[in-house]
């Protein structure tokens, strides 16, 4: 079977993630559709509202066929390895044809071609990209801003909006590993990225988490028109975790050093974040008074949520370099034994059992190990047990 891949975090998984499945099954024609999933914690450096099997289980309700785990060590990391990670994964698959993403604007050539930019890198570039990481400013603002100052033949609508970056750092690690996958970018509908208004249909997973929050009457009549129905009687049950009051606790007891060799964390940030947690010992006002251009606050909670799971960059530069691992969240019941025969005729390990762990290699053991620490601490937040190991068959 041919598959399109879809990178994704569904949290939580609502109409515009199942408008998005549908529109990758017409638009792709391929016979299945195979989602790669950020776990228990998110690329905004959150504990996702469900746990990663369930999430799964939604996705495969809403029309997936498979939902594999992207690795936590690229779930809590900035654009750049968030996109490496997975597509190194599914350059492992041969079955892997296509890789769908939504966007703001933009077609496949566009982003191709904005992405080819990103790779020749002239002696102006590097000069414009090293004055503007100076202040700090991560490694992805900054080339893009060093590639419009150079008059790069660039989008730039492809380098300045939340799903048109990261859908411009998929086809960067598409051409950097050199993959036969072909991007499939699909206009997003409803709510941006970040917007945080309620709409009848469509509104987007940031609003989403903030009427879960609230759980008032309106709050749950706006869900249930925005989820599908098997997600939405998850929703009326969430809980919130600790994990905010968890994570100031791991950055008040971790040293300066160990904060400090955090991915996304930059020199001096970590005696600065060190500093506000002592004197402001609470997580959203800690963050307010450190939150500026220079540090977003996604990039300050990646920082926080890195420490927490104990990601360092070494670590994550090594398992986006090395052989790892395809572990299986959920898989359609139906057709469980074709899909699982596919995704073993890839190159690294399929882990759909305990007996599984035993077929990876040194760096990929390392690699599944913090998988698996991240899942004890996410298991310890919500007081509900989850099996590493198993695969949810839907």
């Amino acid at each position: 079977m041919k598959y399109c891949a879809v990178i994704c975090e569904y949290n939580p998984f609502h109409n515009g993630h199942k408008y998005q499945l549908d529109e990758i099954r017409r638009q792709s024609g391929c016979d299945g559709i195979l989602c790669i999933m950020s776990g228990n914690f998110t690329q905004r450096g959150e504990a996702a509202v469900f746990n990663k099997y369930a999430r799964a289980e939604h996705a495969v309700g809403g029309g997936a066929d498979v939902v594999v785990e992207l690795p936590a060590a690229f779930a809590v990391s900035s654009a750049e390895y968030f996109a490496k990670g997975a597509v190194h994964i599914l350059t492992s698959l041969p079955c892997v044809g296509t890789l769908a993403f939504g966007c703001e604007s933009g077609d496949k050539e566009s982003f191709l071609r904005t992405a080819r930019a990103t790779l020749d890198e002239s002696k102006q570039f590097k000069a414009t990209l090293k004055e503007s990481m100076k202040d700090g400013t991560s490694y992805v603002r900054a080339r893009n801003a060093a590639l419009l100052a150079a008059g790069a033949d660039v989008d730039e609508a492809l380098l300045t909006s939340p799903n048109n970056i990261l859908g411009t750092e998929y086809c960067r690690a598409l051409l950097q590993a050199e993959s036969g996958i072909e991007p499939l970018p699909i206009p997003r509908v409803g709510g941006g990225y970040a917007d945080t208004a309620l709409f009848r249909d469509f509104s987007s997973a940031t609003a989403l988490r903030g009427a879960m929050q609230d759980g008032s009457r309106k709050a749950k009549k706006a869900l249930k028109s925005n989820m599908p129905a098997h997600v939405y009687g998850a929703a009326l049950s969430f809980s919130p975790t600790p994990y905010e009051k968890a994570a100031l606790c791991a950055l008040v007891s971790a040293s300066e050093e160990e904060i400090a060799r955090c991915p996304d964390c930059a020199e001096g940030l970590e005696n600065r974040l060190r500093s506000m947690a002592h004197s402001s010992p609470d997580y959203t006002e800690m963050l307010k008074k450190i939150v500026s251009k220079r540090y977003t606050l996604s990039r300050l909670k990646r920082i926080l949520a890195q420490n927490f799971l104990k990601i360092t960059r070494e670590a994550v530069q090594s398992y986006a370099a090395a052989p790892l691992y395809c572990k299986v969240l959920a898989v359609r019941k139906e057709r469980a034994e074709e899909i699982l025969s596919d995704l073993n005729g890839g190159a690294y390990p399929v882990i759909a059992r305990k007996s599984d762990y035993n077929k990876l290699t040194k760096t990929a053991l390392e690699c599944f190990t913090a998988d698996v620490r991240a899942n004890d601490l996410y298991n310890a937040l919500t007081g509900v047990a989850t099996n590493e190991y198993e695969t949810r068959f839907v």
